[in-house]
């Protein structure tokens, strides 16, 4: 062959290559959807299913589990090897669902350093939480720098509860923030041209002013939330609901006067729950480990980060952002929130 008919396959053999890539890209994008790394992007970045990382050796037949709630409580997190973010939703409950069905787990420590969250996502945690509850495995909390609001909702059921003095608890409550500009609105000339079905189609709405309908709507909305919460908390700490409802006017607790008020057992470091779950709890040998993802090291870096991003595996970092957006509300679509401070 001559030149010219080299070049012509050398560039047919590129554009075979680049439609197999991009077939296989396609693939696996639709295979992400479903939380699942397979083929060719297993072996280049792990896989999305559970393992274990050993925290201190002993008997591997009675063993304790450490689970962590770190951040924001929140829906939209990736559930895999690529979360970057402190707080996985998925992740966690899967991990909460492998405890139940582990015969070999004989308690739980949940550390938790959280402001809270979303009301659905909370209640999801303390749903599964119940049912490890159910498998008679204790679940001892360590609450770290803060556990407000809804980190105290899915702390509340718990065996017993621990903070250090200077943790930042309680704000046991609802918050749902918004925004209303009618007001500027109407200043700068322009107003709200909205067509709906119903005078309440719009609620909380900030391109008209709030009605008085609205406010007892939204305020009961709240307040129905709220009543969902201390109902989760007198049933946690053998508390009827008017000692709760004494407590529960948003305000925050130090571990010191959480202890004080009933809402926490003891005081004490994350080192010292362990210990003293080992001792009560009949845990002493007790191998502790944590659940931890398949990975391999160039899921981690850099190039591997912005590949997985290009495959459709790992949400952009403008993706991430937008994600926590909804989950957590905005002023123009605000959501009732388990949340200490409501941004």
């Amino acid at each position: 062959m001559n030149k010219r008919r080299w070049v012509a396959v050398i560039i047919a053999l590129g554009l075979f290559l680049i439609s197999a890539v991009s077939s296989q890209m396609t693939k696996e994008k639709e295979t992400s959807e479903m939380n699942a790394l397979t083929g060719f992007n297993a072996l280049l970045y792990g896989t999305n299913e559970l393992g274990e990382v050993i925290l201190e050796e002993g008997n591997d037949q009675h063993r304790i589990a450490k689970l962590n709630v770190s951040g924001t409580i929140s829906s939209e997190s990736s559930g895999g090897i690529f979360s970057e973010a402190e707080y996985d939703h998925i992740r966690l409950l899967e991990e909460l669902k492998q405890i139940q069905q582990d015969p070999t787990i004989g308690g739980v420590i949940l550390e938790v350093n959280s402001p809270g969250g979303g009301v659905y996502e909370s209640a999801e945690i303390a749903k599964e939480i119940k049912k490890v509850q159910e498998k008679k495995i204790p679940i001892y909390v360590s609450m770290k720098n803060m556990a407000a609001s809804g980190g105290y909702y899915i702390s509340a059921s718990a065996d017993k509860i621990f903070a250090t003095a200077e943790t930042v608890t309680g704000s046991i409550g609802v918050i749902m923030s918004g925004m209303n500009y009618a007001g500027l609105l109407e200043k700068l000339g322009v107003s709200d041209a909205t067509y709906k079905s119903g005078a309440l189609k719009d609620a909380g709405s900030g391109t008209h002013p709030v009605t008085k309908e609205e406010q007892q709507v939204l305020q009961g909305f709240v307040d129905s939330s709220f009543d969902r919460f201390v109902e989760v908390v007198a049933d946690g700490r053998n508390m009827s609901e008017e000692e709760v409802r004494t407590l529960a006017d948003g305000r925050i607790y130090d571990g010191q006067q959480a202890l004080e008020n009933g809402l926490i057992d003891a005081l004490g470091f994350p080192d010292e729950v362990l210990q003293a779950l080992k001792d009560e709890k009949g845990l002493k040998n007790a191998q502790v480990f944590e659940y931890g993802f398949d990975s391999t090291g160039f899921a981690n870096t850099w190039f591997g980060s912005k590949l997985a991003q290009f495959q459709g595996l790992k949400a952009s970092e403008q993706q991430q952002l937008s994600n926590v957006l909804k989950t957590i509300g905005t002023p123009v679509a605000p959501k009732p929130l388990y949340y200490y401070g409501g941004e």
